[in-house]
């Protein structure tokens, strides 16, 4: 039996893993009062008492929270943005590079962001192999469902006379300064930043992010990157699907699965590199348990939901 504690378990975050984590027999979830889970000493005891303690809080808060942390047996899973490049903190996407045997030894895993997770299963594989360069200049533009906001966005979204402006989608991370790009940059070994389009559409939960590369940009072609993807993604939740003969991608095709599907399309002149999952599942708390699992020498996929 393993202890487990969710610091920030109101959250969607902290919710989605709670409710994974509640059909596993095998995981005893510590709990705290609702005058209790904001008193600093009644986390720290918690905290140090646990196998497993996720982060799900701000980033100023989750920063606090690691200083809590005394029990070196203690695995501590960081969903915010906080410690992403932080030489402390293992980067927890264990379909890239050696990151798997990295987090089976970690103690401090930080959990990839969403919008950043799709661009690093789609990019980083492609520099590794060699058929990118890493001082090539990317763009990335990547669909959300408006869950992604947390629950602030989701009453905004779900209001009764909400405004007519959220009936379409809305681009934002217009100053090119979003949280996730530094993780873009820094895990894919780009030596520059991707110019970076996310946007909030008005569906619960699912994601589609999107590459985009000229012929130019890539050393080989279309079948060269399907290929290298093909060999890449063998082991774990993310998998090379391939063309899927559809004329419209939807952006919830993934909702409420934990896996992620890469797809690659165009022509010799102009290719789409697209990646879809749920921003609740891979993008968050399917990544954080997978995290776990890993951690705790469980199978990788424990409590998960593939498609």
């Amino acid at each position: 039996m393993y202890k487990v504690f969710i610091d920030g378990s109101s959250g969607t975050t902290g919710l989605r893993i709670a409710e994974r984590l509640s059909a596993n027999p095998s995981m005893e979830m510590i709990r705290l009062s609702e005058r209790d889970r904001k008193v600093p000493e009644a986390r720290k005891e918690a905290m140090n008492q646990a196998d497993v303690v996720f982060l799900c809080l701000p980033d100023d808060a989750a920063r606090e929270a690691v200083g809590f942390l005394e029990n070196p047996h203690t695995v501590l899973i960081d969903t915010s943005t906080a410690h992403r490049t932080s030489p402390d903190f293992t980067y927890g996407f264990p379909e890239i590079g050696d990151l798997r045997e990295k987090i089976r030894a970690a103690k401090l895993i930080a959990n990839p962001g969403c919008h950043a997770s799709g661009f690093i299963a789609l990019v980083a594989p492609l520099i590794e192999k060699g058929l990118v360069a890493p001082e090539t200049t990317l763009t990335c533009f990547s669909l959300t469902g408006y869950s992604g906001g947390g629950k602030k966005m989701i009453m905004q979204y779900e209001e009764k006379d909400r405004s007519p402006l959220l009936k379409a989608p809305r681009q934002y991370g217009l100053s090119q300064t979003h949280k996730h790009l530094p993780e873009m940059t820094k895990v894919c070994g780009l030596t520059i930043a991707p110019v970076f389009c996310p946007v909030v559409a008005d569906y619960y939960a699912g994601m589609e992010v999107t590459v985009p590369l000229f012929s130019s940009q890539v050393k080989g072609g279309i079948a060269d990157i399907k290929a290298a993807y093909g060999s890449y993604y063998r082991e774990g939740l993310v998998r090379f699907v391939g063309e899927e003969g559809e004329a419209y991608l939807s952006g919830n095709a993934y909702a409420g699965r934990d896996d992620m599907g890469i797809s690659v399309y165009g022509n010799e002149d102009r290719i789409l590199l697209v990646a879809r999952f749920d921003n609740l599942g891979k993008g968050a708390s399917g990544a954080a348990i997978q995290n776990m699992n890993l951690s705790l020498g469980l199978a990788e996929d424990a409590g998960l939901i593939k498609g």
